[in-house]
């Protein structure tokens, strides 16, 4: 009987633990929440408000986008009036001064054109009045706000060259000078190599020189104090005319020439001394004499009188 007693006792205990187990196995496999699937997925519902919540966000952008449209053709039309009201406004200027835009662009060529020329003095003060300062002047589109300013500077620039352009019209020779030395001088050419310009001025007759001085520059090596020279100004035909590799070669030459018939002039003379054993100071009576023949020569063609 005991021992019956203790074989239901153990069954009893065994039953509860199994009963135990059992249950915690179902609430671990099938939690609560998890009923309807796996936990990382969604419920209907909470897909549906998703849905519904993003449909509203598409919704509310569509209508930003809608606002921003309309804005940005409002804002097309009006840049598109600026714009034309601009145009009239140029038009209306261009009226003002007589020209049109084709005009004016015709105006600011020859505008740039003369402000270089007399910005880097480029031909003669004279070759930019005609090309095309007076022609500038005379137009009311110097007025205009592009060009204002830069017509007074220039006008200024002008008056100042073309009173450089008098002082420069002749110039004394002084000991010591000689062509190529006077034209590099800055209130003549500030080029020396320009010295043919001078030559050629003065070939047929200085503006004076004293008694018996030469009142011609025949040698370009030659030249006495006191010769008063002309001293004309650069056209652009002239600069481009200098700045020749072949004129230049060309005047260097003839100067070189002279040299060299100079110095058989003086052997021959010298030869002709030994021959005849003249002493020195007949040789320089002889000199002199020469030289003032040909001064009184210059002089009689340069004076109409005589």
């Amino acid at each position: 009987m005991k021992k019956i007693s203790l074989l239901l006792f153990v069954a009893l205990i065994w039953g509860g633990l199994l009963s135990d187990i059992l249950l915690a196995q179902d609430d671990d496999c099938c939690p609560e929440e998890d009923k309807y699937g796996r936990e990382d997925e969604l419920l209907p519902m909470e897909w549906e408000k998703q849905m519904f919540n993003l449909n509203e966000k598409k919704a509310a952008l569509l209508g930003q986008l809608s606002v921003s449209n309309k804005e940005l053709e409002r804002l097309k039309s009006q840049s598109a009036d600026l714009d034309k009201q601009l145009i009239d406004a140029e038009n209306a200027l261009y009226s003002s001064v007589g020209m049109n835009k084709s005009s004016l662009s015709e105006f600011r060529k020859k505008f740039e054109e003369t402000e270089k020329k007399i910005n880097n003095k480029l031909g003669t003060c004279e070759d930019a009045k005609k090309m095309y300062f007076n022609e500038i002047e005379s137009s009311k589109a110097k007025c205009l706000p592009e060009f204002f300013s830069r017509y007074q500077s220039m006008k200024v620039k002008l008056d100042s060259w073309c009173k450089e352009a008098v002082k420069t019209g002749q110039y004394t020779v002084v000991k010591g000078d000689c062509l190529w030395k006077i034209s590099g001088k800055k209130e003549i050419y500030s080029n020396s190599n320009y010295w043919p310009k001078l030559w050629e001025a003065n070939e047929e007759g200085v503006i004076s020189a004293p008694a018996h001085t030469p009142k011609k520059v025949t040698n370009p090596n030659l030249i006495y104090p006191g010769q008063v020279l002309k001293v004309p100004a650069l056209s652009d035909e002239d600069l481009k005319k200098l700045n020749s590799l072949s004129y230049v070669m060309k005047n260097q030459k003839a100067a070189n020439d002279f040299k060299k018939e100079q110095k058989q002039k003086s052997k021959t003379l010298k030869g002709n001394i030994k021959k005849n054993k003249v002493n020195k100071s007949d040789v320089k009576k002889e000199v002199k004499k020469d030289l003032k023949k040909d001064v009184k020569k210059d002089d009689k063609k340069s004076d109409p009188k005589k």
